[in-house]
């Protein structure tokens, strides 16, 4: 036992920068493996308890009075056992909202605000988390409560005075209380709800065109039983019901879905870094064995078994494994917090810190990567018993391995083609390659792996960025300028139309509006998909041509005619149709009978949506004018700004118009604020890594041919000329791993990304490839091998030929 504690302290201390470099490389595997496992564990668990606190819904139900009677459906509600409902809240629903003092945003013009009636807290269903202010029954006049995640992202704090417009006159108030208000305050939010004291809310909108709307929560003991009430309310009311519906998986997904993109990824690249770690080690230990083959035999032959000679290489790598695993779990911690709260923000106030939950898990994740370390060097550590004494002694490597060798020299003497014309640089980097396989092979895997990573953090932060580009493919328009109608009573449709359509630099208009549309269980008793909750989904509804306006298609086309719709992915999937199919929809209470033309995907309502021409809805109502927003094309669309600023000022008192570009902004900008920092950390994680494993494995092939060197250096061959023509080498075999890492990066992990999103209805990640950075980022792995091999060769500098030579 002696024996192999003396062994193991000597190869720690022979080798501290490579065993050190190893450890390294263990603890950066745990801290991504442990970092994403707590990401995904904690993302679900913050939520699922927040909703629990919160007494959350599972679904929202927005009524009007045309379709169903709110005070009908709040009492059928309410003696319903096993469901608990909230209050009947009404609402008004406004167009974005000014920071008074602060610079404009169009992010916030850009809004819908729904203005709530605010009852008298508690709540029995989505009672508010106080995140800044004093808590209170009800806000109290002049007063407002703002949603954490609207205050969060625009820098809004408690005491900011807010302006809003009814589109008749314009109204301020002030923020009194910042709160968690989990039906609408996910991440990415386009729709907030702002609480108003009940006076405002009367003396506001009192004298405002329209009728009020009202919200209502619904919570189920079981909510894997709310398919059985919506059969029987549809049984009790005589029809389906018609109004909007959001359902708990729509309301969730945005809260989870950054972080599970994130999660997967961290998982994915810890899984990889894991394998490079284990593939290194049983390199380093495959060369130790190969390169004091003649030294294990004389130990042989002393008496040290071949079970000892395994044992002083598992000491060796338990104990680095052991150092290294701890940091990283604790690391793991940290990274882990930031990313959870950055995502999670909205959830955070400022009483109730997020603590994260699945320590245990995380240690599990340190024992998995220990055992795998174990496992690894009894694989490779097992050649130390096919180490023959005698042969080791006599030919410092097997008789087999001696013998091929001879042969080998033997058929280069007789080989045709040789270096002996290229030039003298190039054959000593090639030498070194052809001689090193397997580090050659790990080193144009590093360069893989690592151009990978970081050409997929590019394409993905290019891709969100560059939304514009790809919005109809995200579900949305591609038109320039978005217009919505504030105020319907001092709006003239035909007026707007005649001159917009007059001026020179409009190319086309659509009006847009939307229905809430419903597919009636029944349509569904003959099929396997029987038992499938009546659905309720947004229609979009357009006076126009999709096309024009650059909305697309998966599969099949846009509607074009009064018998046609095209159907969200997830639509097409939960009622298993496709296109040519025929789907029957409630539509205003109107049935219809409509062919499927086209399947499309949307992040916007995760896919759960359809399209239909207005021709569709003129069959019952032939003055429909439910159009509440325009899309217009330009034919210039550098002319958006001064276009939008003319509408502002013509229809300030009825309308807003904004630039799509805006619009889009405002959605993506907190998806790139979550994504930008766990991806560049990887980035730098897989860059330390490859100049790390480089250097070392470098340093390994160079302590090997350090007698060759030696002869360079003895014969005139200078220190530089040898270290360009070792690192020019490296560059070769990293040119080729970052080609290869390219095509991995562009196409083969967006691709297993993608299939994350389709949950989210999103079936083929839109991706917009800037060729130029992506070469950019690729060449950052070349140039860290080549700097890992550089820096490694600095030994040959240093030393003198005739130390060499003697080594």
């Amino acid at each position: 036992m002696y024996a192999v504690y003396s062994l193991c302290l000597a190869n720690l201390r022979k080798k501290k920068v490579h065993n050190g470099l190893i450890g390294i490389l263990i603890l950066l595997s745990t801290l991504l493996l442990a970092t994403s496992v707590t990401v995904i564990l904690n993302t679900n668990n913050l939520f699922t308890d927040m909703h629990n606190k919160t007494h959350g819904s599972h679904e929202m139900l927005t009524l009007g009075d045309e379709l169903h009677d709110p005070q009908k459906v709040h009492q059928w509600w309410n003696e319903q056992e096993g469901v608990t409902s909230s209050e009947l809240i009404p609402f008004r629903t406004l167009s974005g909202m000014t920071n008074q003092g602060k610079e404009p945003s169009t992010a916030l013009s850009s809004l819908t605000l729904y203005m709530m009636d605010t009852p008298v807290r508690p709540y029995a269903v989505d009672e508010l988390i106080f995140a800044q202010g004093d808590e209170r029954l009800k806000p109290e006049k002049g007063t407002i409560w703002l949603p954490t995640s609207i205050a969060y992202l625009y820098d809004i704090s408690a005491g900011d005075t807010l302006g809003f417009t009814t589109g008749e006159k314009n109204f301020e108030l002030k923020v009194s209380a910042v709160i968690v208000d989990m039906p609408y305050g996910a991440p990415f939010p386009t729709s907030v709800r702002i609480w108003m004291n009940q006076q405002d809310y009367n003396e506001q909108f009192d004298a405002m065109q329209g009728k009020d709307q009202y919200m209502m929560g619904l919570r189920f003991d079981d909510y894997s039983q709310s398919i059985s009430y919506w059969e029987q309310f549809e049984q009790d009311m005589g029809m389906p019901y018609l109004d909007s519906k959001r359902t708990f998986e729509g309301m969730s997904s945005f809260y989870l879905i950054m972080n599970k993109m994130i999660g997967f990824i961290m998982i994915f690249l810890g899984f990889v870094m894991m394998l490079v770690a284990l593939f290194t080690i049983g390199f380093t230990i495959s060369d130790d064995i190969i390169s004091n083959y003649k030294t294990i035999g004389v130990i042989k032959a002393l008496g040290l078994s071949a079970r000892r000679l395994i044992g002083v290489y598992l000491t060796q790598y338990a104990m680095i494994a052991m150092v290294a695993i701890i940091p990283g779990l604790i690391a793991s911690q940290w990274v882990s917090s930031f990313i959870v709260e950055s995502a999670l923000s909205s959830l955070k106030t400022g009483i109730m810190e997020i603590n994260l939950e699945g320590n245990l898990i995380a240690v599990a994740v340190g024992i998995f990567v220990l055992i795998l370390v174990i496992l690894c060097v009894l694989f490779y550590s097992n050649k130390a018993r096919r180490v023959q004494p005698m042969q080791a002694i006599r030919y410092g490597m097997s008789e087999s391995a001696n013998s091929t060798m001879t042969k080998r020299f033997a058929a280069k003497e007789n080989h045709s083609i040789s270096f002996g014309r290229s030039p003298l640089l190039v054959v000593i980097g090639l030498r070194n390659m052809l001689k090193n396989r397997k580090a050659s092979l790990l080193m144009m895997l590093l360069t893989t792996i690592m151009s990978a990573v970081l050409v997929l953090g590019f394409v993905l932060l290019n891709s969100i960025s560059s939304i514009k580009q790809t919005a109809p493919l995200w579900g949305y328009d591609s038109s320039d300028i978005a217009l919505q109608i504030n105020n319907k009573s001092a709006f003239s449709r035909e007026e707007f139309d005649k001159a917009i359509l007059s001026d020179p630099r409009i190319k086309n208009i659509g009006w847009a509006g939307f229905v809430n549309g419903v597919v009636s269980s029944e349509r569904n008793l003959n099929t396997e998909h029987s038992m499938v909750q009546p659905m309720n989904f947004q229609i979009d509804i357009l006076d126009g041509t999709y096309d024009e306006l650059g909305y697309t298609t998966l599969r099949g086309e846009n509607p074009r005619h009064k018998n046609e719709i095209a159907i969200g992915i997830n639509v097409a999937k939960q009622l298993n149709k496709d296109v040519g199919d025929i789907v029957e929809v409630y539509l205003e209470g109107y049935k219809h009978m409509l062919t499927v033309t086209g399947i499309y995907q949307s992040i916007a309502n995760m896919s759960y949506s359809a399209r239909i021409a207005v021709d569709v809805i003129k069959v019952n109502q032939t003055d429909y004018n439910g159009f509440i927003i325009a899309n217009i094309n330009l034919k210039n669309n550098r002319d958006a700004d001064h276009v939008v600023n003319e509408i502002n000022v013509k229809y300030k008192d009825s309308a807003s118009a904004v630039a799509q570009q805006t619009l889009l902004d405002a959605t993506i900008k907190q998806a790139v604020a979550s994504l930008i920092l766990p991806m560049s950390i990887m980035g730098l994680l897989f860059t330390g890594v490859t100049i790390i494993i480089i250097y070392s494995t470098s340093r390994i092939n160079i302590r090997k041919e350090s007698k060759t060197y030696g002869i360079y250096k003895s014969i005139g061959l200078t220190s530089t000329k040898i270290r360009l023509s070792l690192t020019l080498g490296t560059l070769v075999l990293s040119t080729i791993g970052a080609v290869i890492g390219i095509l991995v990066g562009v196409y083969l992990l967006p691709k297993i990304l993608g299939s994350i999103l389709s949950d989210y209805g999103i079936a083929e990640l839109p991706l917009v490839l800037n060729w130029g950075g992506i070469i950019a980022f690729a060449c950052v792995a070349m140039i860290s091998a080549g700097l890992g091999s550089w820096a490694s060769s600095r030994v040959i500098a240093k030393a003198s030929p005739q130390i060499l030579v003697i080594e």
